[in-house]
């Protein structure tokens, strides 16, 4: 074992702030949460940029995808910049440079501007890939699955935060003597001036490792991990079967995810007959789950891992996801508004617990080219949603124009009723595939093989915490 193994934490102690781990486990997550926020922090303001900027529905679906898009690609790069230059100005960089367009955005004065900026501004959804590197470096294998799902999760709270904290700044904006018409501007300039500062906080207070930076350990010969003779090509560590199965497990997990809480305000008004607050209410809630839910699939992961080796974690991912996908299929058949919400947590636990599972697996994959397997695999929740998203769009849209046609002439809330049932019910079998397309990546999951060296390296790994982990996980 090397001296980086031997400094890793073997426990996650949330009132430690002054460790390397657990100082940068802070940091991280902190960083990560306010990179979602203002990722998803225009959503709340969606119907004043329509209206600003006179954004056609085409305009408004495309600047989603956009979004989406500029992610996958962010992700894919960031992991392997991860393997070169470490976390810490990987993650430095990012900030910095990815305020830009968060700033942009509240400064586009053209439909097209704007498309732009989002498009950009999808690039610090690769926070997730770092985040993940960074702890994986920091903590050791008997808590290393546990770490990766609570900075996750809690910096995932970031995409729901923003529903309440992004009207509260514009609050605040318009308490200055702000027109009300301009405090989304205002409000995505600060955002974006918080990620500006969030970066300098990152370069001066974080590390890549317990040991010290990248750079000053390569040049001191001090860490074999990162030495030249075991530097790992990017497409020589995507050449593992394993690496695309779990990319395939994680769109089947965070993908689905995003693409369902984007659509479940309107299923729910449409379905259950909800007020559109209340649905977006009950929506959030479920994304503030993101506390504890993941912690949870990182913590169980771990948990199998001690008890049944490598094979162990591949074992809970593989039925969690499975869970996951069943749990949204009966969901999908269900009209009961009771029932249906009992499921709805159940999908909602699932789908996160899965997305916690599967960053305790990865970092068993390569240990010397975690940033490049962390990468492709987070590109992977993202491709999952822009799929996802296209299936429940062309059923929807099909659906609801059959309806249109069908009921024109008969009035205008008939022909609302019609369109909303039409919707629900394309969007409800949206859903059923989509559940039972999970449940089929679930068994897929089960092809992930560890070899008796993997096997070995991380029992010799488990043998060197000998005290065991302790995570008070408080909301």
């Amino acid at each position: 074992m090397n001296n980086l193994i031997a400094s890793k934490a073997t426990k996650i102690n949330l009132r430690d702030f002054n460790s390397v781990p657990m100082r940068t486990f802070w940091i991280t997550s902190v960083a990560f949460f306010m990179c979602f926020f203002a990722w998803f922090g225009i959503v709340p303001f969606m119907p004043d940029v329509v209206r600003d900027l006179g954004l056609t529905p085409d305009q408004k679906w495309n600047s989603v995808i956009l979004a989406v898009t500029g992610t996958v690609f962010a992700r894919l790069a960031i992991g392997k910049l991860c393997d070169k230059i470490g976390p810490r100005l990987s993650y430095t960089w990012l900030l910095l440079l990815g305020a830009i367009p968060v700033i942009l955005c509240g400064l586009a004065q053209t439909p097209t501007q704007f498309l732009i900026c989002r498009f950009f501004i999808g690039f610090i959804g690769a926070s997730f890939v770092i985040t993940q590197v960074h702890t994986s470096l920091m903590f050791a294998s008997n808590v290393v699955g546990t770490a990766n799902a609570t900075s996750a999760g809690w910096g995932n709270l970031g995409g729901g935060a923003n529903r309440l904290g992004m009207p509260l700044i514009a609050a605040v904006v318009i308490s200055f003597g702000i027109a009300e018409t301009d405090a989304w501007r205002y409000s995505m300039i600060i955002a974006g001036t918080v990620c500006f500062l969030m970066g300098i906080v990152y370069y001066f207070f974080t590390k890549d490792t317990p040991q010290g930076n990248f750079k000053e350990l390569k040049e001191a010969g001090e860490f074999t991990g990162i030495k030249k003779k075991d530097e790992v090509g990017f497409f020589e560590a995507i050449k593992d079967y394993r690496v695309w199965i779990l990319f395939i497990v994680y769109a089947a997990c965070f993908g689905i995810e995003l693409t369902v809480y984007g659509t479940m305000d309107d299923y729910l008004q449409n379905t259950f007959q909800l007020e559109r607050i209340t649905a977006g209410n009950i929506v959030l809630s479920f994304a503030l789950m993101n506390i504890f839910a993941r912690t949870l699939g990182g913590f169980f992961g771990d948990k199998f891992g001690k008890m049944k080796g490598l094979g162990g974690r591949v074992l809970f991912l593989a039925g969690i996801l499975t869970a996951e996908g069943i749990m949204l299929a009966i969901f999908s058949s269900l009209t009961g508004l009771v029932v249906g919400i009992l499921f709805l947590v159940a999908f909602s636990l699932t789908v996160q617990m899965a997305e916690g599972a599967t960053f305790s697996v990865v970092p068993f994959i390569n240990k010397k080219a975690i940033g490049a397997v962390s990468g492709v695999v987070g590109a992977g929740g993202n491709a999952g949603a822009f799929f996802a998203a296209l299936l429940l769009k062309s059923m929807s849209a099909g659906a609801e124009k059959s309806a249109i046609a069908l009921n024109q002439g008969l009035g205008e809330e008939a022909v609302k009723a019609a369109q909303a049932a039409a919707a629900s019910a394309a969007v409800s079998s949206g859903y059923l595939l989509i559940g039972g397309a999970v449940v089929i990546c679930g068994l897929a999951a089960l092809a992930i093989k560890f070899s008796a060296e993997d096997e070995k390296v991380a029992e010799l790994e488990l043998a060197e915490t000998a005290e065991p982990a302790l995570v008070p996980v408080r909301s």
